[in-house]
């Protein structure tokens, strides 16, 4: 049996991920900063919260990493943990750049210490290429962070490109568009407009206030892009793919896809608010996922319409 090791597994990303791992028979361990029940909510809604293993853990200590990893002698470590919101990074920014760059040089740290022979993915950003215009992103594009977070995940992934050609590391990174599910917090925009319509349908008297709804952003869905964290590092060369859809449109096209699915007219409940702008941000946001379909044999299957509805629907 597999050992898989996944930091931050109380996200998104590592609640799925877990998921998906337990069904090709893994043993999977996971760390999060507070291993509470209310951290691991996304856990116990997809019903797999009593089949991992959870450990209360920060990757800021290297000897601690060190010891964890000497402990469980995972196979494969994913590295998913840190701040997933990038407005965050802006209010907090020596939290985000210290947690996200020291927690990937830490494992990447401890095995080559440990043993080259287990294999590591990174959880890489879109938000590192800032903005290309109307350019598509391939794994060639130079990057050029935008935010605090951008900068600290820029950081991550060339520790892992260096580590990967100086020490010999299986190690990838996974460059992921933006991607969403029934898991996301509203704090995240796609779930913040999803709730409000909901509500708004049940006859609230809200508004839906948000910031700059013209950028624009591939958006795919989360269950899926798990599967292209697995496929590579099952591969027989390490290397970084971009995962994304390959279709991007405006934040204004979710909306009236979401209000649409409440039939509803968004025109009626949207409110701008120029507080909500974020002090640079990404425009345009195009991407090229035809590596990550020639090599993984990963296309993903839904696009931004799909997540507009499955999110409407509910798990």
């Amino acid at each position: 049996m597999k050992r898989a090791l996944i930091c931050g597994i109380s996200g998104q990303d590592g609640s799925y991920l877990a998921k998906f791992l337990l069904k090709k028979g893994y043993e999977v361990f996971g760390t999060s900063r507070a291993a509470s029940a209310s951290n691991c909510s996304n856990l116990k809604l997809l019903g797999i919260q009593n089949s991992v293993k959870i450990i209360s853990f920060s990757l800021l200590n290297l000897n601690e990493v060190i010891k964890l990893i000497e402990k469980i002698a995972p196979n494969e470590i994913y590295n998913l943990s840190g701040p997933s919101a990038v407005s965050f990074s802006f209010k907090s920014p020596e939290i985000a750049i210290k947690s996200l760059v020291l927690g990937a040089l830490n494992l990447l740290e401890a095995v080559r210490l440990i043993s080259n022979e287990i294999k590591i993915f990174n959880a890489s950003s879109s938000e590192c290429f800032g903005d290309l215009g109307s350019n598509e992103a391939s794994e060639k594009s130079a990057f050029n962070p935008k935010s605090p977070y951008a900068v600290a995940k820029s950081t991550a992934h060339w520790s892992v490109v260096n580590y990967r050609e100086a020490y010999n590391l299986f190690a990838c990174n996974g460059i992921l568009f933006n991607h969403e599910s029934h898991l996301r917090p509203e704090r995240f925009v796609t779930q913040k407009i999803v709730q409000t319509a909901k509500k708004i349908a049940n006859r609230e008297k809200i508004k839906l206030i948000l910031g700059n709804t013209d950028i624009i952003r591939d958006w795919g869905w989360a269950p899926e892009y798990v599967e292209a964290m697995w496929l590579m590092l099952q591969c027989n060369k390490a290397d970084d793919y971009i995962i994304a859809t390959g279709k991007s449109v405006s934040l204004l096209y979710f909306v009236e896809e979401v209000f649409k699915y409440y039939d509803l007219d968004w025109r009626r409940y949207l409110q701008i608010d120029p507080g909500l702008f974020r002090l640079t941000d990404i425009q345009e946001n195009y991407a090229n996922p035809e590596k990550a379909k020639v090599n993984l044999g990963w296309q993903a299957k839904y696009d931004v319409n799909d997540v507009a509805k499955l999110m409407c629907q509910g798990p």
